[in-house]
C-alpha cells in the first residue's frame, strides 16, 4: 500500500523497531506541518493509508472529499480532529486503537517533571545561570503539600501515585466515575469543587476534551486557588475557558502554571501569551513524545494498516463502512 505519515516532526518514525512492520509498502513521511487543504490534497493525492500522529493535523470534509485513493486512516487514541461522517460517506475506514487499560506513563511523567520544574523554578534559574547570574528566587518543596488530581483516570491515577511517593497529600475531584475510582484506590476526594480549588497547592488536570468538558475550568475556579499554587495542564487547552489561565496568572491566583498544550498547535514564533509570562513553564506538547510510547503507538498504527491490507481490519471506528 501507499502509506503517508504526516507531522513526523523529529523524523523519528523510520528509526523505530515498529517501522519494520511496513517493509514492502511504499511509505512517505512529512516532517513539516501544514493545515493548508490545497497543500495536503496534493501531498496525499496518491495515498491509500494515511497515518496521523495524534491530533496534529485536522482531517475534515473539504480535504477528505479530495482524497480519491484513500482507503484507511490509521491512528491511535481519540479523534476529535477527524470528520468521521465524511470518512464514512466516502467509504474510508478509520482505525484507532484507544489503548484501553494502558496508562500513559509518558504523559504522567512529563506532568510530574513540569510540577518539579515549575515549583522549584528550574527553567528560570537555569536561564539566570546561563546569563552569568546566580540564585534569584526561592522555590517550594512538595512534601506535606496537597496535590489535586482533576480527573482520576488512567493518567490521573499515575500522577496521584507520584504525589504519594513524594509525600504529598493527594486529593481527587471530577465526575462521579472519577471520584468513585479515587475512593476505590484509597485516594481522598474533596468535599466539593470549590474546596478542591481552594485547598490544593498543585492541581494537575487529566480530563478528555469533549463538547461537555470544553471550558470546564473557569476564571472563578482559578480565583479560588492560593497565590502560591501551581496549575498544570498536560491534557488539552480547550478544557480551560479561553484566556482564563493567562488572566488568572496576571492576577496572581494561581501563582504559577505549567502547560504542555495549546488551542492552536504547533505554536511557532513564540506567539502565545503564556510564553512571555515568568510564572509559566511551557513545553511544546511533549506528553506522549517519548520513544517507548512511540514504539507502542506506531506498532498499533501499523498493525491496523496491515490488518486492513489483509482484509481483516481491526479497531474500526466506523464499522458501517465494512458493509458497503
Amino acid at each position: 500500500m501507499k502509506i503517508t505519515i504526516l507531522d513526523d516532526y523529529q523524523n523519528v518514525v523510520r528509526t523505530l523497531d515498529a517501522f519494520k512492520k511496513v517493509e514492502g509498502h511504499e511509505v512517505t513521511t512529512w516532517n513539516d506541518h501544514t493545515k493548508d487543504t490545497d497543500v495536503l490534497a496534493e501531498r496525499l493525492k496518491d495515498t491509500e493509508a494515511l497515518v496521523l500522529i495524534r491530533e496534529r493535523t485536522p482531517l475534515r470534509a473539504p480535504l477528505i472529499t479530495r482524497l480519491r485513493n484513500l482507503k484507511i486512516v490509521s491512528q491511535r487514541s481519540v479523534y476529535p480532529h477527524i470528520d468521521v461522517d465524511a470518512l464514512t460517506a466516502r467509504g474510508i475506514v478509520l482505525s484507532s486503537d484507544m489503548h484501553a487499560g494502558k496508562p500513559s506513563n509518558a504523559t504522567a511523567e512529563l506532568a510530574w517533571g513540569l510540577i518539579i520544574a515549575a515549583i522549584r523554578r528550574i527553567p528560570q534559574e537555569a536561564a539566570r545561570l546561563k546569563a552569568g547570574q546566580w540564585q534569584g528566587s526561592v522555590g517550594l518543596g512538595l512534601r506535606g503539600r496537597t496535590l489535586g488530581v482533576l480527573g482520576y483516570g488512567r493518567i490521573g491515577k499515575v500522577v496521584a501515585g507520584f504525589g504519594e511517593a513524594f509525600g504529598m497529600n493527594v486529593v481527587a475531584w471530577g465526575r462521579d466515575g472519577s471520584r468513585e475510582r479515587a475512593q476505590a484506590d484509597g485516594v481522598a476526594v474533596a468535599e466539593s469543587r470549590q474546596a478542591f480549588f481552594e485547598q490544593c497547592d498543585v492541581i494537575s488536570i487529566h480530563v478528555r476534551l469533549k463538547p461537555d468538558t470544553r471550558g470546564m475550568v473557569t476564571s472563578e475556579d482559578f480565583a479560588r486557588m492560593k497565590p502560591s499554587a501551581l496549575f498544570v495542564n498536560t491534557s488539552r487547552s480547550g478544557l480551560i475557558a479561553p484566556g482564563a489561565l493567562e488572566e488568572a496568572l496576571g492576577r496572581g491566583r494561581p501563582g504559577m502554571a505549567a502547560v504542555d498544550v495549546y488551542e492552536e498547535e504547533p505554536v511557532l514564533g513564540a506567539k502565545h501569551p503564556l510564553l512571555h509570562m515568568d510564572n509559566a513553564v511551557c513545553t511544546p506538547h511533549l506528553g506522549y513524545v517519548e520513544r517507548d510510547d512511540y514504539e507502542w503507538q506506531f506498532s498499533s498504527i501499523f498493525d491496523q494498516i496491515i490488518a486492513f491490507a489483509a482484509g481483516k481490519p481491526i479497531n474500526v471506528v466506523n464499522p458501517e463502512v465494512l458493509t458497503k
